[in-house]
């Protein structure tokens, strides 16, 4: 009978004694004189399972010279073993070699440094903390869906290319087909009539825009897909693509917005303690200690809510000496972050931002100073969501626009619809790698990437 480990896991006493078959990775291989033991994972699973051989098997002498990283086919009997670390085994009977592993296989039964790993990024999916890494990515992507669509919001799958900057920044990645050789030995601007799309497109930043349209329709809508940034950084939390969830919510406000990533957040780390429990205690244990117990605290308690200029007051009132100086018409700093949620212990939304270090697209509160927009600050990250009340107001937005240098003319649509029918609304962003980072603990966003891409890094 062909099955997982994952499902002999579950239900192990129900094939007590019976022949099963499993398809596997070779994680260690402990051959002894007589008998030896093969620790397999099929992927299926955080834990491997024991496979136990001995000289009754055929290819007994061939098997013992299996190395790490081979893939084979094992069948043998399920053998309960409750005095033991582990509640079961398996005896051998037909051990197959599918792919051998060659002697120079990188990935050795031993521990291996962060660096090293990430330039065997095609292999470390195969070790204990990336195998735990991914299975969460892929159960925090099922949480996010989950969570929106259990609410009825519509899913949004906003383009990759694109002719305008949702940030203002200026810092994407070219779209062209031009020919760039010839372009070099011309002189004066580019023609981009003669570009594929009749004129300069770029990879987006942000599918902020798109939703706004589709909100201004459906209500309630969320996209969730890659995004790009052009910039030269080399920190742990800045990578060149990156997915992002971005929900728009019409007839809503600031409130309202922080009340629905306020509750994501909690449905989120829910989701992951309740259905990643291996996985989740291994970081616990080998990547930060007390991970669980800070998210159980996040997800029971409520998230404080102050002003900017309030969370200034606390910063100019505190006795730690901050290398940033805080200031009420500054961005904080990543200390300032820290020292905030450290001194409420927990998560802070900060709102009401100074409107010059805000976009364009934010709702100018009534003080002509600030913006409603908000910057969720979490225990262990930091800055985790960014989001805003949007300018529904025609009249004030093109104003925002005219002060910020944003061209009218490439947004026509955008300004369109504030004249058909325009609703307050508001939405935020999360970066999916940092809210990964968070759940496990992992301190450099290039561990939490499949194949990440950063400044003059594009392998794999």
């Amino acid at each position: 009978m062909k099955t997982s480990v994952r499902h002999l896991y579950a239900k192990y006493e129900e094939y007590k004694d019976k022949d099963i078959t499993l398809f596997g990775w070779v994680r260690s291989n402990r051959a002894q004189k007589s008998f030896g033991f093969i620790n397999l994972n099929d992927g299926t699973y955080f834990e491997t399972i024991q496979v136990v051989y001995d000289t009754e098997l055929a290819n007994f002498k061939d098997t013992q010279k299996i190395r790490v990283g081979a893939s084979l086919r094992v069948k043998g009997d399920i053998v309960i073993t409750p005095d033991r670390p582990q509640p079961f085994e398996i005896k051998a009977k037909e051990v197959e070699l599918i792919g051998d592993s060659e002697e120079d296989y990188p990935i050795q039964p031993k521990r291996h440094s962060r660096e090293f790993l990430r330039k065997n990024a095609h292999l470390r999916p195969r070790t204990n903390l990336f195998t735990a890494v991914f299975r969460v990515r892929s159960l925090l992507t099922q949480a996010i869906h989950n969570f929106f669509q259990e609410r009825d919001f519509v899913h949004l799958t906003s383009p990759i290319i694109t002719a305008s900057d949702a940030e203002g920044a200026g810092e994407m990645f070219q779209v062209t087909t031009l020919d760039m050789e010839a372009l070099k030995k011309e002189k004066g601007p580019i023609d981009y009539s003669k570009d594929f799309f009749g004129k300069k497109a770029s990879l987006t930043v942000s599918g902020q825009l798109q939703a706004e349209v589709f909100a201004q329709a459906f209500r309630d809508v969320y996209t969730f897909g890659p995004t790009f940034r052009a910039e030269q950084s080399h920190t742990m939390t800045h990578v060149s693509e990156l997915w992002m969830i971005e929900p728009e919510i019409a007839f809503a406000d600031l409130k309202d917005d922080m009340d629905l990533a306020e509750e994501m957040v909690r449905y989120i780390i829910k989701h992951i303690l309740d259905n990643a429990p291996k996985e989740m205690a291994f970081f616990d244990k080998f990547v930060e200690k007390g991970l669980i117990k800070k998210l159980e605290k996040v997800s029971n308690e409520s998230f404080k809510r102050m002003t900017h200029k309030e969370a200034i007051d606390v910063l100019k009132d505190a006795k730690a000496s901050f290398e940033n100086k805080p200031s009420y018409d500054k961005d904080l700093a990543t200390e300032h972050e820290k020292y905030l949620v450290k001194h409420f212990d927990g998560p802070v939304f900060v709102t009401d931002w100074p409107k010059d270090i805000k976009a364009f697209y934010m709702r100018l509160n009534d003080d002509q100073k600030t913006v409603a927009a908000m910057d969720l600050l979490v225990p262990g990250a930091g800055e985790l969501i960014g989001g805003s009340q949007r300018e529904e107001r025609l009249d004030v937005l093109k104003s925002r626009m005219k002060e910020m240098n944003v061209d009218e003319e490439e947004l026509w649509w955008y300004l369109d619809l504030r004249r058909y029918g325009s609703t307050p609304h508001a939405g935020y962003g999360l970066g999916f790698a940092r809210m990964l980072m968070y759940l496990t603990g992992v301190e450099n966003i290039r561990d939490v990437i499949p194949f990440p891409r950063t400044p003059n890094n594009c392998d794999f």
